[in-house]
């Protein structure tokens, strides 16, 4: 399946057949998420465990948002610098492969009981939870309360071209038409998923590389959601410039000589 294909395809599932994975599905998934917690593109340990309710004594709530599946993954991750970028790197990744697969999933960043998950999750002192993705087979038609989140966070919609890519600073529009085949990896950055569709991410490109920065705003959490977003959208600028076979590696430059409006702050930087 195309890149294309399985961004448009990948969708919040909250709904899921009554049934766990089957063995090769499970195993697929445990391999899959092993491979992964072994890679990060700024060398930050970033872990995803798999859990599972076993017996009807452990739970693992979610405050009835999610439906038939007792299966889920959780992100932890080390509380460093771009620890939050690497987490949402790795965990896409295994979203994406997990929607290829015909598995669902959903970013949880709030609605499910922190304490039932942390307790199965044995974290190490300095890792944060940011995330939890319950998986499991999607229900052919999705609940209500499905398309009651959907509407509320306007998953649909993407802010325009011209809003989150840059010429040289922040005050130029990047015209897509001098961008080359780079024009699809960025169109399939600004499908990335983000908490409640905020997408925090503004990219500038100047001097033959694409500058990403994160846009802050209200964060009831201890760690920074929007950076994690920001690792979203560089996974699914990464994986097109593979697929596209263009050179280019993700790196954070000492310095960088461009303005950022209020609220705004730089991250790293993608060398051609």
């Amino acid at each position: 399946m195309k890149l294309q294909e399985t961004i448009e395809q990948r969708k919040s599932v909250r709904s899921y057949q009554n049934i766990s994975l089957n063995e090769d599905d499970k195993n697929f998934v445990e391999e899959l998420i092993n491979n992964f917690n072994q890679d990060s593109i700024f060398n930050v340990p970033v872990k995803i465990h798999f859990l599972e309710a076993e017996n009807e004594n452990e739970k693992l709530g979610t405050y009835g948002v999610i439906k038939g599946t007792k299966q889920f993954l959780g992100l932890s991750v080390k509380d460093v610098d771009f620890g939050m970028a690497s987490a949402g790197y790795n965990f896409e990744r295994v979203v994406l492969e997990l929607t290829q697969r015909g598995i669902g999933t959903c970013w949880l960043a709030g609605t499910f009981n922190r304490n039932q998950f942390t307790n199965v999750m044995e974290l190490e002192d300095d890792e944060v939870f940011p995330i939890v993705c319950p998986i499991g087979y999607p229900m052919e038609r999705q609940s209500f309360i499905n398309g009651v989140f959907r509407t509320i966070s306007k998953s649909d919609q993407r802010k325009p071209w011209d809003g989150i890519f840059f010429m040289n600073d922040f005050n130029h529009p990047l015209d897509r038409n001098t961008t080359g085949d780079y024009a699809f990896c960025l169109d399939m950055l600004r499908l990335a998923p983000s908490a409640a569709n905020k997408q925090p991410w503004r990219i500038v490109y100047k001097d033959d590389a694409f500058h990403f920065y994160r846009v802050s705003g209200a964060n009831a959490y201890p760690y920074d959601l929007q950076e994690l977003d920001v690792g979203i959208c560089a996974c699914h600028f990464d994986l097109a410039t593979k697929e596209k076979d263009l050179p280019g590696y993700f790196t954070r430059l000492k310095h960088i000589d461009i303005d950022c409006p209020d609220n705004t702050k730089y991250l790293f930087s993608w060398i051609k």
